[in-house]
């Protein structure tokens, strides 16, 4: 690599399999998936290094997930800061609902606060790890050109002006709001710009204080604030500008000092690192895919941080269809699947945003007598037992279901869910999380017993059988050593899964059931992973 972080290699101007524009969250992930599937992939990022603003304060434990697929999610983990608690607090301070994020299943802790920069530093290191993967950083797309055997790139070099032209058989355009890839296809952007803007104070803590390890949502009519621990020593503020506020002057140190002084703290506490002003958003990409060009993150939707899931939607994104491409790009699916991307993803994200407005509404609530009702009314509410928990299904973050797209018909009570994460006794006796077991690949999951299976047997795909808690681990089985899958399969009449690469259900059979054939053109095919592994469909191995 050179000094200024450009990749040298032959044969720069080889066809790659996919172009990352952006190297943000978003196009980081695309890139570590894409790089460990074995595919030739170019990023392209116009910025010199890891943006230093820490934009994304939090995320779940199903991105977190995504990242494990990768390898990555412990590495990231002992980055962030697990299990803190969240309170809506009043004008006075005083709590009027109090939660804790209740797991989702996905092995991995509920929320998760995070320092921006140094997970996508760490993320970065995880791409380096792949030599089939080429990162030109201070280079830009200044112009897409595509035909009927995959796009032509143009890109200048920011650095020199130097310009050369790239070819890549499809593109992921994952470079932000303002993404130029999307203004070249003409895509609108639909939505909105909130009135307000915030100022956002990233600070060095430098004492503790009571409380500081809570995320509060200060809810006082008079200035609304955001107080939000984040790691390796940070701590995060976000206050709105008001009416007659001075935009410049409130960035300014002695502002910032003056506004958390509100809530007890001082210069001895924090050392303020930077201030800037931000707006909030609510936008929608017509359309996320144009022929060869896929619109990912912040270029295909933008939405308001009160629910801390803009990074998390760019990177759900990216492991919804990054896979597909990969089994497109090796004959085991035909194009028309790439289609399924927008179908799947455009929905939940217009969910989640429809969550994250609802959640800011009832912070920023300005009337003084609206504000007094709300916090009554919730305090009464949150006395109930298991309020807390209903809110956070109802109101907080929505689980991806997919009601359409790549998946069998008739629909089943599993169909386009993910199946949970618990941990696995494999076969060798070893404890593992499930997706470890499951490879990334299609698979066939049967419940106690395994089942004939002859549209898929013939093609050779693979198939495991989940056996009870205690059971004797042995080939072809994984032993529900937490005793959780097998009841969630029970419990929706599944006796087979046929599961996609990303965990989610294709298909399903009750007992001895009739089981949807595969999608329609799908044909494994050997592949050679980035290790250089040669991976071929194989009977499977469990007796039927």
């Amino acid at each position: 690599m050179s000094a200024d972080g450009i990749r040298i290699r032959s044969g720069d101007d080889a066809p790659y399999d996919v172009a990352v524009i952006g190297y943000g969250p978003t196009g980081v992930t695309a890139a570590n998936l894409l790089g460990a599937m074995g595919l030739r992939v170019l990023v392209l990022e116009r910025e010199p290094e890891v943006f230093s603003r820490a934009r994304a304060i939090s995320t779940d434990e199903e991105v977190v997930r995504i990242w494990q697929r990768v390898g990555l999610a412990e590495r990231l983990k002992r980055d962030m800061l697990t299990e803190r608690p969240v309170d809506f607090v009043d004008a006075g301070g005083r709590p009027f609902i109090s939660a804790r994020p209740t797991p989702r299943g996905h092995g991995h802790p509920p929320q998760m606060f995070i320092y921006q920069p140094a997970l996508e530093q760490v993320l970065r290191d995880g791409v380096d790890r792949y030599p089939n993967v080429e990162v030109l950083l201070r280079h830009e797309c200044l112009r897409l050109r595509q035909d009927a055997d995959g796009v032509e790139l143009t890109v200048v070099g920011t650095a020199d002006d130097s310009v050369r032209r790239i070819r890549a058989a499809y593109v992921i355009a994952a470079d932000g709001g303002s993404s130029l890839t999307r203004a070249q296809l003409n895509i609108g952007y639909e939505g909105r710009t909130y009135e307000d803007r915030w100022v956002v104070i990233d600070t060095k803590m430098l004492k503790p204080w009571p409380g500081h390890d809570k995320l509060r949502f200060h809810c006082d009519p008079a200035r609304p604030a955001v107080d939000c621990p984040t790691p390796l020593g940070h701590h995060r503020w976000e206050f709105p500008i008001l009416p007659g506020d001075d935009e410049r002057q409130l960035t300014t140190e002695e502002a910032v000092y003056a506004l958390v002084s509100r809530y007890g703290i001082g210069r001895d506490a924090v050392e303020v690192l930077r201030a800037t002003v931000y707006s909030h958003h609510v936008r929608f990409a017509a359309r996320f895919r144009s022929g060869r060009v896929f619109l990912a993150g912040d270029a295909a939707h933008a939405m308001p941080p009160w629910i801390g899931q803009g990074m998390a939607a760019g990177v759900r994104d990216v492991a919804n269809l990054c896979w597909k491409l990969d089994a497109v790009l090796r004959g085991e699916l035909p194009e028309s699947v790439l289609d399924s991307y927008e179908t799947e993803r455009k929905p939940h994200v217009r969910e989640v945003t429809r969550r994250a407005v609802f959640v800011g509404r009832l912070i920023t609530e300005r009337r003084p007598g609206v504000a007094a009702t709300r916090d009554r009314v919730l305090r009464a509410l949150d006395r109930i037992p298991g309020f807390s928990d209903w809110t956070q299904d109802s109101h907080w973050i929505p689980v991806a279901r997919y009601a359409q797209g790549l998946q069998a018909h008739p629909r089943t009570k599993t169909s386009g869910r993910q199946v949970p994460q618990p941990w696995v006794t494999g076969p060798d006796g070893d404890r593992i999380r499930l997706d470890d077991a499951l490879g990334g690949r299609w698979l066939l999951l049967h419940a106690r017993t395994a089942t004939a299976r002859p549209a898929w047997d013939r093609l050779g795909v693979p198939a495991l059988t989940v056996t009870p808690r205690g059971s004797r681990p042995a080939e072809g089985t994984l032993v529900d050593s937490d005793g959780i899958l097998l009841p969630w399969m029970e419990s929706r009449g599944a006796a087979t899964l046929a599961l996609r690469p990303d965990a989610y259900v294709y298909a399903s059979a009750a007992g001895s059931g009739r089981l949807p054939g595969p999608p329609d053109g799908f044909a494994p095919a050997a592949r050679t992973t980035a290790a250089g592994t040669v991976t071929v469909p194989a009977p499977t191995t469990t007796a039927h």
